[in-house]
Order: C-alpha cells, then sequence, then structure tokens
C-alpha cells in the first residue's frame, strides 16, 4: 500500500479512537448510593450485601444511634422518668441492642415521641422507638418491627371493693365500665375479647386512665401486666389486679423495637434482639425489672 494511503488510514483510525472516548467520557454514569461524595444515603433497604458493622449503619447522626420513646416513662420499662439512665426493662433492652450494633452508651441520643406517633404513617426522626408498642399486621403497614423483645399479656385493674374487682370471668366484666389508652392493645382487648355492652372509655395516656379509675369514671382500666403490677403497688395502692387475659391465639402478643418503613436498619436490629434473646440477656433483663409481673388469675 502507497505510504499516502498508509498515512490516511491512521489518521482516520486515530480521530476515530478519539471521538469514541470523547462519548464515553460525556455520557450518563450511573450513580454510586454508597459513594461518600453523593451524600448521606435515604436510610432505606439497601442490597442484600450490606452489614449490620457500625460504620455502615446508616443512622439519623453520624456515630449516634437515636432512640425514641414516650414522655412520661413508667416504670417498670424505664425508673424515675428517665430513659437514658439505663435502668427499667426497656430502657436496659435498648442500651443492649445499642451495644450489640456496637454503639456505647454515650453513643446513645435519646427522643421523645409521643406513644401514637412512633408507629403512625410518615417518616421517622428517630432509629428505633421502644415503647411497648404490640408488633401488629395492622401497624406494619405504616412502620418495621424487630423480632420480639418481650411477650406481653394484658391485665384487669380495678378499686379494692368494686363490683370490677370481683370479676371471675371474662362475662363478668361486660356490664362495668372498662377503659384504657387510646391506640394501644389494652383497648383492643376490651373491644374483642371482653365485648362489653357498653363503649370503653379511651384515653390519651395511661396517666388519665388512672385518673378516671381513682375519681370513680370507670370500674377498671386494662394495662399490660407487668405496669398492673407496678400501678397497683406504687401508683394507684387501694387498687387490685382483677385477673389477665389468656393469649387468644397461637402467637403470644409482643413487644418489638419500632423502625421506620423500610428501613435498612430493620434486619440489623431485629439480629440484634435475636441474639439477646439466644445469649439469655433479654430473660437475665426480664427477671431484674418484670419479677413481679408473675401469675395472675386468667379470665376466661
Amino acid at each position: 500500500m502507497p505510504l499516502a494511503q498508509r498515512a490516511l488510514r491512521r489518521a482516520a483510525s486515530t480521530a476515530t479512537v478519539a471521538l469514541l472516548a470523547v462519548a464515553v467520557g460525556c455520557a450518563p454514569q450511573p450513580e454510586n448510593p454508597e459513594n461518600p461524595a453523593s451524600g448521606r444515603t435515604s436510610g432505606k433497604t439497601g442490597t442484600s450485601g450490606e452489614t449490620c458493622a457500625k460504620g455502615a449503619l446508616g443512622t439519623r447522626t453520624t456515630g449516634k444511634l437515636t432512640v425514641a420513646t414516650d414522655e412520661p416513662a413508667y416504670e417498670p420499662w424505664f425508673k424515675d422518668g428517665k430513659p437514658a439512665n439505663g435502668e427499667g426493662f426497656e430502657s436496659a433492652v435498648a442500651y443492649a441492642v445499642a451495644k450489640q450494633l456496637g454503639y456505647d452508651r454515650s453513643e446513645v441520643v435519646w427522643q421523645t415521641v409521643p406513644f401514637n406517633k412512633a408507629f403512625a404513617p410518615g417518616e421517622k426522626t428517630f432509629d428505633f422507638d421502644v415503647n411497648q408498642v404490640s408488633i401488629s399486621a395492622e401497624r406494619k403497614k405504616a412502620v418495621d418491627f424487630s423480632s420480639g423483645y418481650y411477650d406481653v399479656r394484658q391485665a384487669v385493674i380495678a378499686l379494692k371493693g368494686s363490683k370490677a374487682a370481683g370479676a371471675k370471668s371474662l362475662a363478668d366484666l361486660r356490664h362495668v365500665k372498662l377503659g384504657a389508652q387510646v391506640g394501644t392493645t389494652s383497648l383492643d382487648y376490651i373491644d374483642d375479647v371482653v365485648k362489653p355492652d357498653r363503649q370503653p372509655a379511651a384515653y390519651a395516656k395511661n396517666d388519665q386512665a388512672k385518673s378516671a379509675l381513682k375519681n370513680g369514671q370507670v370500674d377498671a382500666i386494662v394495662v399490660d401486666l407487668p405496669t398492673a403490677f407496678y400501678i397497683t403497688a406504687a401508683e394507684v395502692t387501694d387498687a387490685k389486679i382483677v385477673g389477665q387475659f389468656e393469649n387468644t391465639g397461637g402467637t403470644p402478643e409482643q413487644f418489638g423495637l419500632v423502625l421506620d418503613k423500610g428501613s435498612a436498619l430493620t434486619p440489623c436490629v431485629t439480629k440484634a434482639v435475636d441474639a439477646l434473646r439466644e445469649d439469655g440477656t433479654l430473660a437475665s433483663v426480664e427477671k431484674q425489672w418484670l419479677s413481679e409481673a408473675v401469675d395472675a388469675p386468667v379470665l376466661k
């Protein structure tokens, strides 16, 4: 081939390579959601390769774990109304979960969130909420739950000497005025298990339900069993535990940690709770803080 033709072909080839390089360089490139330059990830469920290592967790605040609960924080779940002191069953559970996730106590930040708001639809401001929230299919439509950290039963409290205090069965409770905190499993048990012939009273807070009991506005209130033991021992001492409800199905009612719907933290928090159950930590914490929540008559 003549030298002039070879030179022309070489020049054309070089120009073609240059044009391809420019084209590739100008094409839109896929974004890497884990690239630090792209900013903080959304916190939603990531790839199957995600890790539960502390540095890889997409918490609300880098290096911190934000835990929420309601105010006031009741005993025996918390002590002295101070969730951050590590005392009380749920405070101890929260710090145990934090430790499993790699966070020291100094790296746990507490936040106040009303009970009903914790599992209402919408983005959350916390990493997880711990506030005696029962796991249910209805609530799972709006939020994620960890696996259960406590198997719970509901109980009935009435003033000593009252008509409700002598109840021996569900039938005995159907003709008395009952009350419970709104949005709780306690209120569900009144509606679905007792099925009273009088509309139950619903209160925004357990404090209001207790006041109504003291003032005779209701004959009895329904709360979870450990709370019932505390109320009758320390807050309404002229009241008694009438009895507890038996489980209504094969799966016991359980409290679970609440997370944002689709949170990438959910599998990691569940893994932490499961580990605490398997190594005996949950049983030990329950024995320490809920030891009085033992046998009470079962209402059938």
